[in-house]
């Protein structure tokens, strides 16, 4: 007994990796940008509208798991055994959404990075400063360097927020815990708020991969137990990094009477200013580290992710083991960065406007995807034992059903 305990300690040990990445890229501009701007608004209001979402998307990144570990196959293999549509619609959203998106992450970033160094740079160079750092540490490091250092950055992140809200939630008011009527919600933040919460839905198919290159690196193949003990250990710390910023923008802005700043430099000073009113001054460089490495952390796996799913697909539709993957992926990674940094430029004063539209359609595209991973758990390659529990597919249909309605309801409200 106490063998087989140790040998399945051993086993999660070996396992965990993927979904600690998939935290790192979810806890970024979801958390930071959209879930303060949702406590400092609207208080505690809207606190079951990040758990709601992150309840109903769970079966669609839970999916990504179990169908890799179960079959030893990146879920984009999936995508394209329900058929070559499915693949060629998540490799379009990704490739619409993938520039928009490092741009997000990118911006927040070097707003972050302007307030380490005062350095009188515009904000489109330390983009491109950031976005080169990220290549560079790819193209020297790749996965494993990856692997450890979200480990660390999660945990100092988690432990530091953590530390704040308890300090905040000491210093409150009465004031901070009153509820927002409905009536005067704005469908147009909701949907935003929701659409990356706790992440884009095209971002299931990336820990698929990571499993892949994390089972190269320890040559170990996880039981499909220990992955998605992996996955949820992620996708938990996610759900309570979402409340922490919700809770932190309720007690520390709600009840000001300030206005988060719309330029990325502002509003990076605007949070760690959050920060050290719950802690102190003392903090300051401490918690504007945490959340510098916070978000290039996120940019760093955003900037892994999207490049490496686009070539991965080329190399499934092409049908050939000879395609240069690797210069797929470098190709995708430059073209898309350097995107990133003309968007930056022109939208350098519009920040929440740039992260406004990039949630609001991730959220769009959610139901197609969503309806997607549904059918891809369902394919009869699947062993038996692998299927979702009636639960869990009950939690998929409901999800497709919300995600559906409330598409549907913005839509018909702007058109």
């Amino acid at each position: 007994m106490d063998q087989e305990a140790t040998s399945s300690r051993s086993g999660i040990l070996k396992a965990i990796g993927p979904g600690i990445i998939f935290a790192g890229a979810a806890i970024g501009v979801s958390h930071l940008v959209q879930s303060t701007r949702a406590g400092a608004g609207y208080g505690f209001t809207l606190v079951f509208v990040v758990l709601l979402a992150n309840l109903f998307k769970y079966p669609f990144f839970e999916f990504g798991q179990r169908y890799a570990s179960s079959t030893g196959e990146c879920l984009l293999v999936g995508y394209n055994r329900v058929g070559k549509w499915a693949l060629i619609v998540f490799a379009l959203v990704t490739l619409g959404s993938g520039m928009p998106t490092v741009a997000v992450v990118t911006v927040v970033t070097a707003g972050l990075a302007a307030n380490v160094v005062a350095a009188k740079i515009s904000l489109a160079m330390w983009a491109a400063i950031v976005v080169g750092i990220c290549l560079l540490l790819l193209a020297i490091g790749g996965y494993p360097w990856l692997d450890k250092v979200m480990k660390v950055m999660m945990v100092f992140l988690a432990l530091s927020t953590a530390v704040a809200v308890c300090a905040a939630f000491t210093k409150a008011t009465p004031a901070a815990f009153k509820l927002v009527p409905v009536s005067k919600w704005e469908l147009g933040f909701l949907i935003a708020l929701m659409g990356w919460m706790p992440t884009p839905l095209d971002i299931a198919a990336w820990p698929s991969l990571w499993m892949q290159e994390r089972c190269a690196q320890t040559g170990y193949k996880p039981t499909m137990r220990e992955a998605l003990f992996d996955f949820n250990l992620g996708y938990i710390a996610t759900t309570f990094m979402a409340i922490m910023f919700v809770s932190l923008g309720a007690l520390v802005m709600y009840t000001s009477g300030n206005k988060l700043e719309s330029t990325a430099v502002a509003f990076a000073a605007q949070l760690i200013s959050m920060y050290t009113e719950a802690l102190g001054s003392w903090s300051r460089p401490f918690i504007l580290t945490a959340a510098l490495t916070c978000m290039f952390s996120t940019t760093l796996t955003v900037i892994d992710g999207y490049p490496r799913v686009l070539a991965e697909s080329i190399r499934i539709l092409a049908r050939s083991d000879t395609t240069n993957v690797r210069a797929w992926y470098w190709g995708f990674n430059i073209t898309l960065c350097a995107g990133a940094v003309v968007i930056i430029a022109y939208f350098t004063s519009r920040m929440t406007q740039l992260v406004d539209f990039v949630t609001i359609v991730a959220f769009i595209s959610a139901p197609v995807l969503a309806y997607i991973n549904h059918r891809t758990i369902r394919l009869r390659n699947l062993p038996d034992a692998a299927q979702p529990p009636k639960w869990l597919s009950g939690l998929s249909i409901a999800g497709m059903v919300f995600l559906v309605c409330f598409s549907g309801v913005y839509l018909y409200s702007k058109f």
